[in-house]
């Protein structure tokens, strides 16, 4: 059986297995995989079958190829780019005029023909390649060669056969085989024909088991825009994005813990004269997800099936690189193709590199940031491929977008830079691979940067990327990430940015100790939330028209707007707490001072002028406020939403600054009135700042109300000593190490040691003064939260003092 198997010239997919990468490649292998075990439970794939290697090195023998093609490769000069198009475009063309033997064309014309008695006349077909090298099983040539979509009739299939094995010298391919050292005439070539899933008519997009930016493992990724699948891969549209959180989800609670619309300007669709077009998308359409949460919680649960499945099957764990596709006209999901994710899976597994910027910049643009890397160099600008000549070793390439024939060119950039495009474009996709920083969806970087310009791109603050003037000074740290060391004290991290969560996944810590939503509300929102609740009185008020107008922009796709405040809030708090799942998330309310409220769209309509905001309306006296009740009842249908329908329930809140007992009771009146309540939710816990001297004084009164405290070391010590903390004349008065502050926060500890109540700090203290630290650990603090830049030198530091005291 397997010596026919290997002479057969097609294989339908229920006849493959991963075992049969080397005569089908590992596209092929994966949908049979997947078409005969995974189809039974619940996940559908469109059939179809595999023209072999063996079919390729037949057609190569029969028309006597083999000697020509070696004959032209051998005038190959190196890297030269001009020889590499020169010599492809030979073979291809040689390729194109060849005949398909007649033995090969009756088995693929007989394979087509069961497959329009499947699906009717003429079915429209995919018709994808896949590259193999059976001597080569290390070798990966995904994205190299040639896809074919809405082929129709058996000459449109035989045509696409030839263009497809033609492209096994491709350009690109070509080159990346010079790269590798890999022989050109062991590379063989298997074409997957697979019926077309009607996302013209409906969406499609790509998903990973991982986060790829980061290497976060417990998400899946998921991009999906209108139409055809090729507008993404092409970076031609920004796609709505889903992130969705794997343990919950497996609980089969609702799991999405991020959603971002996306710009879907444009779709790809089936043409009449043509076989695919392009296409406007409608308004309505640009402005809601081309995906349902139904939808995507469905797609999620495929792709960890997907992952068990195959990590199972290679013997370790393995993310995956999935492509999907909603049929339009049945309203029904598809898997269309699935392989390994290859960048994260090839990385060392305890070594983590972190890129720092060490100065600042001008910054001149900004964009979706690819990687966490940082990269320095001089900007050329290219139109077209044809420019490739201007282009030097570490330059930076900047460009409106990308598709395969500029990977020559883009291997021997520094950093990437593309108008267009989201985090699975070709740009995006290909910098990973390569190990280069990418900014992508700059809207208009071939306009702002100019040839010859010296600049540094940075991608190693999250999810933007910053473009600055210059060549900045910047440096790689290597953590070897270890275990958690076995301490007494729990260290935790300070979470500003949603987006640097996943960034921090890796760090040897035991949750957060401090998230705060004035980051969220900032970066995320940008609006007061009274604004959004007055929105249709103010949509209706002629002198506010401007403010309504930028409400509109920021909140497209989400008709009720405090909606739009509530999920956008949820989602940041829900990434925090997934990047460090199951540990306890301390998440603080929102503590924005009047100044800095008013800076929020719609802040001037609310927020009073005060003199001393720091010591006026802020923390808990606003959240029993007429003026700001309502407001705060959003930020606790957030944290509602993230620990019940998300089901990261080791989100734990917490109120700010906090004057007196009787404004203790009055907060938790009002959580409660929104859902928050220890009596409905008896795994919730509640706890409050410790951040002014009448918290310490009156500590057993307020540990009736709350489960525990969080000591706000900088805030305690300002009001401690009279001191404002901006002031460049007093400040030097004193800091947390004075007698004074350091009682306070030893009562502190104490009383709540003896009441059997949470007690950490999450101030900047410990990282600053290492006596200061010792102090803490003499005196029994349960655990202290870090900025993330300080984790890996204080841990060291915390383990050698409790030797010193235990």
């Amino acid at each position: 059986m397997d010596r026919l198997r290997e002479k057969s010239f097609v294989l339908w997919f229920n006849e493959l297995s991963i075992n049969d990468v080397g005569l089908v490649g590992g596209k092929n292998a994966s949908l049979g995989e997947m078409y005969s075990h995974l189809k039974n439970q619940g996940i559908d794939v469109p059939d179809g079958f595999a023209i072999t290697s063996q079919a390729y090195r037949y057609f190569i023998q029969e028309e006597g190829l083999e000697e020509k093609i070696q004959n032209i490769l051998s005038q190959l000069k190196g890297n030269d780019i001009v020889s590499l198009r020169k010599t492809g475009e030979q073979i291809r063309n040689l390729l194109l005029s060849a005949t398909l033997p007649a033995p090969l064309t009756e088995e693929i014309e007989k394979a087509y023909n069961k497959m329009c008695k499947m699906y009717g006349q003429n079915a429209d077909v995919a018709v994808r390649s896949s590259a193999t090298a059976e001597d080569l099983p290390g070798a990966s040539f995904a994205g190299e060669q040639e896809t074919f979509l809405n082929i129709s009739g058996i000459e449109d299939l035989l045509d696409s056969v030839r263009k497809c094995f033609a492209s096994l010298f491709t350009d690109r391919a070509i080159s990346y085989r010079q790269d590798k050292g890999f022989p050109h005439m062991k590379v063989y070539l298997s074409i997957g024909v697979q019926k077309m899933a009607r996302s013209d008519l409906g969406s499609s997009g790509v998903a990973f088991t991982i986060d790829t930016e980061t290497g976060f493992d417990k998400v899946v990724v998921i991009n999906s825009s209108y139409g055809l699948g090729e507008m993404i891969v092409q970076g031609k549209v920004t796609p709505d994005e889903f992130v969705v959180f794997k343990p919950t989800l497996e609980k089969k609670k609702k799991a999405i813990i991020s959603k971002k619309l996306g710009e879907k300007n444009k779709k790809m669709i089936y043409g009449e004269k043509s076989l695919i077009k392009e296409a406007e998308v409608s308004e309505e359409d640009k402005n809601k997800f081309s995906l349902s949460e139904a939808e995507v919680l469905k797609l999620a649960n495929w792709c960890v099936e997907i992952e068990k499945y195959f990590s199972e099957k290679y013997g370790h764990y393995q993310p995956m690189d999935i492509e999907w596709a909603k049929d339009g006209k049945l309203n029904k999901l598809f898997i269309i193709q699935a392989r390994p994710e290859t960048v994260y899976s090839a990385r060392k597994a305890n070594v983590y590199i972190e890129y720092r910027l060490d100065e600042k910049g001008e910054l001149i643009i900004k964009g979706i940031a690819v990687g966490t890397k940082i990269a320095t160099g001089i900007v050329k600008v290219l139109d077209k491929t044809e420019d490739i000549g201007k282009i030097q070793k570490g330059d930076v390439l900047v460009t409106r977008i990308t598709d395969p024939d500029w990977e020559p060119i883009m291997k021997i950039a520094s950093a990437i830079i593309t108008d267009e495009g989201g985090r699975t474009s070709h740009a995006a996709i290909v910098s990973r691979e390569l190990g280069i920083p990418c900014i992508v969806g700059t809207g208009n970087a071939t306009q702002v940067l100019r040839d010859g310009e010296e600049i540094t791109v940075d991608c190693s603050s999250g999810g933007q990327g910053f473009i600055y003037k210059g060549q900045l000074q910047f440096s790689e740290v290597e953590h070897v990430l270890g275990k958690i060391q076995d301490i007494r004290t729990r260290v935790m991290v300070n979470i500003g940015s949603p987006d640097e969560a996943f960034r921090y996944f890796y760090l040897p810590v035991k949750g957060v100790g401090l998230g705060r939503l004035e980051f969220i509300i900032n970066e995320s929102i940008k609006i007061h939330p009274n604004a959004l609740i007055d929105y249709d009185k103010l949509a209706h008020d002629p002198q506010n028209q401007e403010i309504s107008e930028k409400i509109n922009s920021l909140t497209r796709g989400y008709p009720d707007k405090k909606e739009f405040y509530v999920e956008k809030l949820a989602f940041g708090i829900a990434k925090i707490a997934a990047a460090f799942w199951p540990y306890d998330v301390i998440i603080r309310f929102s503590d924005f001072k009047s100044n800095e409220y008013r800076m929020l769209i719609g802040g001037d309509l609310y927020e009073p002028r005060e003199q001393n905001p720091m010591l006026g309306f802020r923390g808990a006296s606003r959240y029993y406020s007429l003026e700001f009740k309502e407001a705060f009842g959003l930020e606790c249908q957030a944290i509602l939403r993230v620990r019940e329908e998300i089901g990261l329930s080791n989100v734990i809140p917490m109120i700010p600054f906090c004057r007196t007992v009787e404004e203790a009771g009055k907060s938790m009146r009002i959580m409660e009135d929104f859902g928050l309540s220890r009596d409905t939710d008896k795994t919730l816990k509640i706890y409050m700042m410790c951040e002014i001297p009448s918290n310490v004084l009156l500590a057993e009164e307020f540990l009736e109300v709350f489960d525990g405290y969080s000591i706000g070391s900088n805030d305690l010590s300002q009001l401690t000593l009279g001191i404002d903390r901006d002031s460049n004349i007093v400040s030097k008065v004193g800091n947390e190490n004075n007698p004074a502050v350091k009682k306070l926060i030893k009562d502190a500890i104490r009383i709540c040691k003896e009441k059997g109540k949470y007690i950490g700090i999450c101030g900047q203290a410990p990282s600053d003064f290492p006596e200061f630290t010792e102090f803490l650990l003499r005196e029994g603090i349960e655990s202290i939260s870090l900025n993330p830049d300080s984790v890996f030198k204080m841990i060291p530091l915390i383990h050698d003092t409790e030797v010193k005291i235990g």
